[in-house]
């Protein structure tokens, strides 16, 4: 394919695409790069709560405290966290100039992670409510935990190996 009359050499073109690669290990980089350890904190917390208040609010009869005081803390710790979430997101743009993305990672790990996180978190709820055994919201709070400070390592893994290779 000419531009103007002008073929780029063999070289020039080989140059080009590695320029291209660069750029796109580059992104992947930033893409890939963990969120600030204050917000993965934040993240860990609010999965390992979640399981309890919502239990809490299932509970029947109430369960440590009456049914509205879950239901406010339900509201205020997901207002809470979706603030410092658009905080962090925000952040991290104005930093690196792209978003942090979940499809750098795996497929065979990001799908069921979406599918079954909620399953989770929700599942011990119904289970604690239907048995009254508060272990099964211990369990997922400890499950939804260690879920968050696992994609926590694999982004420092990933983001680690595309700096490598960039």
């Amino acid at each position: 394919m000419e531009t103007h009359g002008v073929q780029p050499t063999p070289e020039q073109a080989r140059s080009a695409l590695a320029d291209t690669e660069r750029v796109r290990a580059s992104a992947t980089a930033l893409s890939a790069t963990p969120w600030p350890n204050w917000f993965f904190v934040t993240l860990t917390l609010y999965l390992a709560a979640l399981p309890v208040i919502y239990g809490g609010s299932l509970a029947d009869p109430d369960w440590l405290l009456p049914r509205p005081a879950w239901t406010g803390i339900m509201l205020a710790g997901t207002a809470v966290f979706m603030a410092l979430f658009a905080l962090a997101a925000r952040g991290w743009r104005e930093k690196t100039g792209v978003a942090l993305r979940l499809d750098v990672l795996p497929k065979r790990a990001t799908v069921p992670l979406m599918a079954g996180l909620p399953v989770l978190l929700m599942g011990a709820a119904f289970a604690f409510r239907a048995t009254g055994w508060a272990v099964w919201l211990v369990a997922a709070s400890l499950i939804g935990a260690a879920a968050s400070v696992g994609f926590h390592l694999a982004f420092v893994r990933l983001h680690r190996k595309a700096r490598e290779t960039a």
